[in-house]
């Protein structure tokens, strides 16, 4: 892919790029048009490089405007953070806590009709549900792929964040189908679902997109000056 080599020749760029920044640091009283360098070869070249970059992330599939709100949850966000957090609350006054990862994984798919690998990007979540404060609070370790939950663990966490025994065991999958039935359905009518699945997937997806483009500007402007 042309974006993927473009970053790769950037990594190895940018620590050489440092050192000879270090050592060319012009003196605070050095502003004359007859004592200021000219960009070398290497620094003219890399920022046409940065800016063919951000033009080819800009234009092709541009990111837009991130999403405050989904459903019945908020979404919590901070520029540069790892983490997207949703709060809500169910129908039963319950309050919801979901914290979800950037991108942590990938899994090869097999495209039913031509048997060819179709790689899939992973989301973990973290859900709490609790009632109001001082109770136990159900916690739910997840995995979210482009449109489908997958349970993998449970637990119960008593008051002051102690962890009781987990009521499901090592292994949510080993349960028996009719309760792991249950646990989903218990999750969908709270809006933890395969539609909230794809939400998240869109959503990283663009704030990893904005985030790049701001980085590669930044570094543009720092090699500029």
């Amino acid at each position: 892919m042309v974006g993927t080599s473009r970053r790769h020749i950037l990594s190895t760029l940018i620590p050489h790029l440092r050192q000879r920044f270090a050592l060319q640091t012009p003196p605070s009283n050095a502003f004359s048009t007859s004592t200021i360098q000219r960009k070398s070869p290497f620094e003219s070249n890399l920022v046409r490089m940065l800016t063919s970059e951000i033009e080819f992330d800009s234009e092709y599939a541009p990111p837009h405007q991130t999403e405050k709100k989904f459903n019945a949850f908020m979404v919590e966000d901070r520029s540069g953070g790892q983490f997207v957090t949703l709060r809500g609350r169910s129908t039963i006054d319950e309050n919801i806590k979901i914290e979800a990862t950037m991108f942590d994984g990938v899994s090869p798919n097999m495209d039913e009709d031509d048997n060819e690998p179709n790689a899939q990007l992973h989301i973990s979540l973290l859900v709490d549900i609790f009632k109001g404060e001082g109770g136990d609070m159900l916690e739910f370790v997840c995995s979210a792929w482009p449109q489908r939950l997958e349970i993998q663990k449970l637990y119960v966490i008593r008051p002051g964040g102690t962890l009781s025994r987990p009521y499901i065991g090592p292994d949510f999958r080993v349960l028996d189908k009719k309760l792991q039935s249950a646990m989903y359905n218990y999750l969908n009518a709270r809006g933890v679902n395969n539609d909230l699945c794809l939400f998240l997937h869109r959503y990283v997806w663009n704030k990893d997109k904005i985030e790049h483009i701001q980085r590669l500007k930044l570094l543009k402007s720092y090699v500029e000056k």
